[in-house]
This record gives structure tokens, sequence and C-alpha cells, in this order.
């Protein structure tokens, strides 16, 4: 994971709103976002969620209930959010909180469009099931 970039800018000010589902950041320079807790699962530094190279990335679906159950911090330069979905591998570094506030309107824009090629949802309930492991007895069609 990288470190911080020495002129990305600081937090000064983070807000979970369990109501609206939202996460407000306030930073250093001034600027301030407001991010959806579904936004910042799905955009999760997590392998889980990333891969471990390009191409590997994991399409999250039904993601648009998740909570923020708790916010940990790391170090001095990250938080780690435990969401109600069990995740919580993702550390979320003050660059990469800062780059997910600037870049939220292209960043969701992608989300809401691999979706729909993948013909998901973000409702849990609305996808189906994980197609069977191969390997099976070969009669069922």
């Amino acid at each position: 994971m990288a470190g911080l970039d020495k002129n990305t800018p600081i937090p000064t000010e983070i807000k979970l709103h369990q109501k609206s589902h939202l996460m407000e950041v306030s930073f250093s320079d001034g600027s301030h976002y407001s991010m959806s807790f579904e936004f910042l699962r799905v955009y999760s530094p997590s392998a889980e969620v990333r891969g471990h190279g390009p191409g590997q990335e994991v399409l999250q679906v039904g993601k648009r209930d998740v909570d923020i159950v708790r916010l940990e911090p790391v170090g001095t330069y990250a938080v780690r959010p435990v969401f109600s979905d069990g995740h919580d591998s993702g550390i979320y570094s003050w660059d990469h909180l800062h780059l997910l506030g600037q870049h939220h309107d292209e960043l969701w824009a992608e989300y809401l469009r691999r979706i729909d090629e993948a013909g998901a949802s973000r409702d849990a309930a609305l996808n189906p099931p994980p197609p069977p492991k191969a390997g099976g007895c070969g009669h069922h069609h």
C-alpha cells in the first residue's frame, strides 16, 4: 500500500452519518467530500476488491444498503472501515480518500455502467446466486 504523498491534504474531520449512509470528509486544503458507504465499499482498496493486478478487479454487487459499523484509525495516515457485510480489509489512506472524493462522479458513473453491463444489481436480493463450481456430476442442464 502506498504511503502518504506529502502533497496530499490530510483530513481535519471525518463524520459517519448512519441514517443517510454517508461519510463526510473535510481536508486541510479546504476540500470537503460526502461519499456513500456503498461507494466506499465498492471502491475498497483491498485485494479482495481490487485483485492483485490490473484486470483482476472484482465487481462488487448488492452493496446498496451496506453500513459502516465502525471506523478504525491506522497509524496517522489511514482509516479502516468495518462494513456491515463483514468486509474489513480495506485500508483507506488519506491519498485514497482524497482521490475518491475528487473523482467521485466519474467513478460512480463507471461503477453503475459496470453493474449494468454485468446484468447485476446494487440490491443484494436481486443478484443471481454465483454460478456453481466446476466439477459437478454433469447430469443437470
